[in-house]
């Protein structure tokens, strides 16, 4: 699996927080999909901070193995 840190402008990406966040300032993750990828961000620090970018079929099969380890 493959992962890059962007530094490149994704601002104009539609970002989603993750359910699994609460609203008390935790652990929090937002993703979104490109057209050929997808972004991952820590919501805390949007604006300024790093940017991974992992292929869709890295991030399907993170998705796969996380949701196995759940529980």
């Amino acid at each position: 699996m493959s992962v890059e840190q962007v530094t490149g402008n994704v601002d104009e990406l539609r970002w989603f927080k993750s359910s699994y966040s609460g609203s008390d300032g935790g652990d929090c993750v937002e993703v979104a999909g490109g057209r050929d990828a997808v972004f991952v961000r820590d919501s805390k620090v949007a604006g300024g901070g790093p940017v991974l970018r992992a292929s869709r079929g890295a991030w399907g099969l993170f998705v796969t193995l996380a949701s196995k380890t759940e529980g």
